[in-house]
């Protein structure tokens, strides 16, 4: 009886042994495994490069003409003849509308009746004269007489200057009988037709012409590019802007600085400038809203990434690099601004130094990385980076 208890307690002994044994074995790695090193992640990479790197702001403005006139008679006519229509450019002096100018032409011939009564009556007044002061040498005639004489001339020659200076009045308003176009650009709706009575009163004018080559776009800047803003403003050359048409990246026109106002607006902290196009082709309208971009200065030198390289940290901005051994580096970065797909920084990396576009999202810090030429390569590694036309939003200086 002992000895077959013995038995079976020798028995279970064994087989917990085993099981122990087997759950041992699978706990740890086998040896070959744990020697094995991480496979490396592949990549693609680009150069980082030296380049002057322009300075811009981007802000909304709106067109504006730099003259508009409101076209008035200015005399009471009737109108004989309409010489534009609806939309058409003029130039300035070209002829707009005729009004009737029998009225004044009957005037002018009474004018030129009237100074050559009073050149006669001068000349009379002027022999008498002679004749008087010729008696009054000799005490034939009083000297009242003479003075009068004299005075009767003086007045006869003053109603000739009066009577030329009507004719000349008169000749003015028979030049305001044909209304020409004060300045040149673009004829609006016209409000009067032939046949309609028109008066200097006329609130709201015969036509309305808004000038639109040259045009000009304004906009505000705020109050902390003011520096900036004046040196590429009184600079040797005025700096270069841009329209653009909201949400587009091609320019509607190029342009340069015309115009900064003498104060900064204390309400909303920005300062007014304005931008003239010379608008050959008339793409640009008055009262359209556009993107206004302007270059303020170049960062000569700057070092310049593929935009998407970049990454969001706890301590700002980084890129891995390529570093030593084919391992990836974690470099913090500055960014100093944004040029369309590429990327200024002031530091994190130094030129030459291949900076990691694909793949970066797999890496950490000393990972080791093999590089991959896409198929959009140059053939030597590097990325080709499109040239964009135009920066897609503001570059701004760090500060």
């Amino acid at each position: 009886m002992n000895g077959r208890r013995i038995s079976i307690l020798a028995g279970i002994a064994v087989v917990a042994a085993a099981v122990l044994y087997g759950q041992l074995g699978r706990s740890g790695p086998p040896p070959q495994a744990a020697q094995r090193p991480a496979a490396a992640v592949p990549v693609t990479t680009a150069l980082v490069q030296v380049e002057d790197f322009p300075i811009r702001r981007r802000t909304i403005g709106i067109l504006e003409s730099p003259a508009t006139v409101v076209v008035r008679s200015r005399i009471q006519s009737q109108v004989l003849e309409q010489h534009v229509k609806d939309g058409q450019l003029v130039r300035r002096g070209d002829l707009l509308f005729t009004l009737d100018d029998r009225e004044v032409r009957a005037a002018i011939a009474r004018d030129e009746a009237q100074i050559a009564r009073d050149q006669a009556t001068a000349e009379r007044t002027a022999a008498d004269l002679e004749r008087y002061e010729r008696l009054g040498k000799t005490d034939a005639v009083p000297r009242q007489q003479v003075d009068q004489a004299a005075a009767d001339n003086k007045i006869a020659l003053a109603n000739v200057e009066a009577a030329k200076a009507q004719l000349d009045a008169n000749k003015l308003q028979l030049g305001y009988t044909r209304i020409t176009a004060p300045i040149g650009g673009r004829v609006g709706a016209v409000r009067v037709t032939p046949g309609n009575l028109v008066s200097v009163n006329d609130a709201t004018g015969l036509l309305t012409i808004t000038q639109i080559r040259p045009i000009r776009a304004a906009f505000t800047l705020a109050e902390r590019d003011l520096a900036p803003l004046r040196k590429a403003f009184f600079g040797d050359a005025k700096a270069a802007v841009r329209v653009y048409t909201p949400g587009e990246s091609t320019p509607l026109a190029v342009g340069t600085l015309d115009f900064v106002d003498s104060a900064v607006d204390t309400a909303s902290g920005t300062i007014a400038a304005k931008a003239v196009f010379a608008n050959t082709d008339f793409g640009l309208w008055p009262g359209m809203y556009v993107d206004v971009e302007i270059d303020l200065a170049v960062r000569p030198g700057t070092l310049m990434i593929p935009a998407v390289a970049i990454q969001s940290g706890q301590k700002g901005p980084f890129v891995f690099v390529i570093g030593k051994e084919g391992a990836a580096e974690m470099r913090t970065i500055v960014l100093v601004g944004l040029e369309g797909n590429r990327a200024a920084i002031a530091s994190g990396a130094a030129a030459g130094e291949r900076i990691i576009v694909e793949g970066q999202m797999r890496l950490v810090d000393g990972a080791r990385v093999t590089e991959v030429a896409p198929s959009g390569s140059d053939g030597g590694g590097n990325l080709k980076q499109p040239a964009p036309p135009v920066a897609t939003g503001a570059a701004a200086e760090a500060r």
